[in-house]
C-alpha cells in the first residue's frame, strides 16, 4: 500500500445497484475499512478474524461477525481476504478450499508477484476463481473518489464483481491477465517510496547533526519534491525508449554529488549503507562506459544485478 494520498472525497463512487453479499476475511485497519465500504454500498457483509472481538463498531452498523473462516466464506459468492502476508492468506483458506470451491477469491494482502502466481494456481486447483490485488492508499481513502486499487487475474471474474468491487471506492483497474501483476505494480511502487522516504530520513539526519531542523529544512525539502514531479515522468520516457542524454546532467557528476553527501555524513558518524549501495551502482555504471549518459541509464545496471 502506498503511504500518502489526497485528502478523501466523503463522496462514494459505487452507484451500482448491485448488492452482491460479500465477505471479509482480517479486520485489521484495511479489513475494517473495506467492510464498511461494502456496507455503506448496501452490500450484505459476512467478516472473520482470528482474533475475535475486532469488528465490534462494524457489527453494530450491520456487519455479520461469524465463527470461523468456513462460515465466513460460506455466506457470499465473493470473499475478500486483507492480512499481513500470503502465509496468513494460505492459513486462513487453504483449509477453507472446500467452501471456497466455485467461489471468487480476491487477495487484497500484499506481498510479491511469485507468491500471488503460486496462490492463483492452487486456487484454480481448487476450482476457486480468483483475482490478485494491490491497495495503493490508505485505509481512509476505502470508499471514496482517492481510494486506489488494482487488479490482476482472469477477465471474467474482474468483469463479474466490478460493480461490488467499486464499493471499495476511487480507481479500480484490472491490468491484465497474469495474476501476479498487480503485486509488481505493487511493490515498484512502494521500492520508489521507501527508498525515497529513507532518503528523506537520512537527511534529516545528516540535517540534524548539522544543528538545522526538520521545519528550517522543510521549504527546501519541498523543492525537491516539487522537482520529482517533473523528473519522474522524464525518465519514465526516457527509459521506456532507451534513450539517456547526458546533456543537464550524467552518472559522473550524479556520482560526485552523491560522493559529497557520504563525505558529509561520515564526518558525522551517520550509517551511510544506502548511500554507499547507491554510489556502488552509479561507479558500476560508470565503469561500463556509461559514465556520459543520463543517471537513468543506472536502470540497466540495477537490472543485471
Amino acid at each position: 500500500m502506498a503511504i500518502h494520498s489526497p485528502e478523501p472525497s466523503t463522496e462514494s463512487r459505487n452507484d451500482s445497484p448491485d448488492t452482491t453479499p460479500v465477505t471479509v476475511l482480517g479486520m485489521g485497519p484495511m479489513g475494517r475499512a473495506l467492510a464498511g465500504a461494502l456496507l455503506a454500498a448496501g452490500h450484505p457483509v459476512t467478516v472473520w478474524n482470528r482474533t475475535p472481538g475486532r469488528a465490534g463498531e462494524l457489527v453494530e452498523r450491520g456487519v455479520v461477525e461469524a465463527e470461523s473462516a468456513r462460515a465466513a466464506v460460506a455466506a457470499s459468492p465473493l470473499v475478500i481476504v486483507c492480512v499481513i502476508d500470503y502465509a496468513a492468506v494460505d492459513a486462513i483458506v487453504r483449509p477453507a478450499a472446500d467452501a471456497l470451491r466455485g467461489r471468487t477469491l480476491v487477495n487484497l494482502t500484499a506481498d510479491s508477484p511469485d507468491r500471488a502466481r503460486a496462490t492463483a494456481a492452487w486456487a484454480a486447483e481448487h476450482g476457486i476463481g480468483y483475482l490478485d490485488g494491490s491497495i495503493l492508499t490508505p485505509a481512509t481513502t476505502i470508499g471514496t473518489d482517492a481510494a486506489t486499487v488494482i487488479y490482476s487475474g482472469p477477465e471474467e471474474e474482474f468483469a463479474a464483481h466490478r460493480a461490488a468491487l467499486a464499493a471499495l471506492g476511487g480507481r479500480s483497474d484490472h491490468l491484465g491477465t497474469d495474476p501476479g501483476r498487480a503485486a509488481a505494480f505493487d511493490v515498484a511502487v512502494l521500492d520508489f517510496a521507501w527508498t525515497a522516504v529513507s532518503g528523506y530520513f537520512h537527511g534529516l539526519a545528516l540535517a540534524r547533526a548539522e544543528g538545522i531542523t526538520a521545519a528550517q529544512l522543510l521549504p527546501y525539502s519541498q523543492g525537491i519534491v516539487s522537482l520529482l514531479g517533473h523528473v519522474v515522468p522524464l525518465y519514465a520516457e526516457r527509459i521506456d525508449a532507451d534513450r539517456h542524454p547526458g546533456d543537464v546532467s550524467n552518472v559522473i557528476s550524479v556520482a560526485a554529488g552523491i560522493e559529497h553527501v557520504l563525505h558529509a555524513s561520515a564526518a558525522r558518524g551517520l550509517d551511510t549503507g544506502v548511500l554507499d549501495a547507491a554510489l556502488a551502482v552509479a561507479r558500476r555504471t560508470i565503469d561500463e562506459g556509461y559514465g556520459r549518459d543520463d543517471f537513468s541509464r543506472v536502470v540497466d545496471t540495477v537490472r543485471k544485478g
